[in-house]
């Protein structure tokens, strides 16, 4: 072997070696299990997660999407007392709100106020909860999880963290910061670039939410905004704050957002049943001396392990008529039973898929 070909070699090896330690990956929705199991030392759970969900899943891999598709940090075990996020930091496991990530859901109930902010340069989720549903003890004030801990591993150790709401492909934001308490949350993911580190700083890890990321804590209700970044937290003009310093600065004031669009609710979801059948009938009632006609229709909602009737309507599809017209009636184009029945039908139908 020459001297150049071993030099070759072995700046391949380097660089091959950071890219690991920086834990640079890509997730690919079609082929998640090319992620690799486990990626730093010490770490208790994988990236390999499959796509589907249960409540004992060990998945060290968070989403930040959308208002409907995040995820959160959470403890993997918990008897109510011994699992403050102090306690189990190096250890947390991914809640997800929607299924297909092979993690676990978080339960519905456990949100009570969300706000997502889309920025230029990052993603923010914050709001208020019951996370003692996620395994968080009552009482715990919390702590920050980010991906550089004392060691140089992540909090937890192995966390990953993906997005796809910058251009609608998946990225990987290697810079992010998040704090868990029991009644509240935050996580910040940045998109990658010169200013990632500054906005996404992890050096904080007494100040809380609200200090790192100003933003809506509102509970009762959940919106997704547009903002304008922030400013990086700790640095005031052409000083940086330093934590445990003589004076503590107040929090840079929450930036502007606009075109917020609230939701209804969130609650954690499987994907849509497979098919949704509708089954028709007519049903003719004499009453006196005059008929009804009747359109009774029900909508069939399949899924992969069960079919359920889940949404009937009965409406009126013909005039009363004396006896001697028996039969059921063509409806005509003016009638407005039509339109009732239409309108009743369809809406039973997206309340029947929504409701899965």
């Amino acid at each position: 072997m020459t001297i150049l070909t071993f030099l070759a070699l072995a700046t391949f090896g380097i660089s091959t070696v950071h890219a690991a330690a920086n834990g640079t990956y890509t997730y690919d929705p079609n082929n998640p299990n090319a992620l690799p199991v486990t990626w730093q030392d010490g770490q208790g759970g994988t990236n390999r997660c499959g796509t589907g969900s249960s409540p004992t899943s060990m998945c060290q891999n968070a989403f930040m999407n959308s208002i409907t598709d995040f995820c959160i940090w959470a403890p993997p075990y918990s008897d109510g007392h011994n699992a403050t996020i102090g306690e189990t930091e190096r250890d947390e496991v991914a809640y997800c709100l929607k299924d297909g990530y092979g993690t676990r859901l978080i339960p519905d109930g456990t949100l009570l106020g969300v706000h997502w902010v889309q920025t230029p340069d990052y993603v923010q989720i914050t709001g208020e909860g019951d996370f003692t549903k996620v395994g968080i003890p009552k009482g715990d004030s919390g702590g920050e999880l980010d991906p550089h801990g004392a060691d140089g591993n992540g909090n937890p150790i192995g966390g990953l963290v993906f997005g796809n709401s910058f251009g609608g492909k998946y990225i990987q934001f290697q810079e992010w910061t998040s704090f868990m308490s029991d009644t509240e949350f935050c996580f910040r993911a940045c998109k990658p670039g010169a200013n990632a580190a500054a906005l996404c700083q992890h050096i904080y890890d007494v100040m809380g939410c609200g200090w790192n990321m100003p933003g809506n804590y509102d509970s009762g209700y959940f919106e997704s905004c547009l903002g304008d970044t922030g400013e990086p937290m700790g640095v005031y003009g052409g000083s940086t704050f330093y934590q445990g310093g003589p004076a503590t600065p107040p929090a840079h004031a929450a930036p502007p957002s606009s075109s917020c669009v609230r939701v209804a609710s969130l609650t954690s979801f499987t994907p849509l049943p497979s098919t949704v059948s509708v089954s028709s009938s007519v049903t003719i009632v004499t009453s006196g001396a005059s008929q009804f006609t009747y359109l009774i229709s029900t909508a069939f909602v399949s899924s992969s392990t069960s079919t359920s009737s889940i949404a009937s309507v009965i409406s009126q599809t013909g005039t009363a008529s004396p006896k001697s017209n028996a039969g059921p009636k063509a409806i005509s184009s003016g009638n407005a039973w039509t339109a009732a029945t239409f309108t009743v039908l369809v809406g039973a139908l997206v309340g029947a898929v929504l409701a899965l």
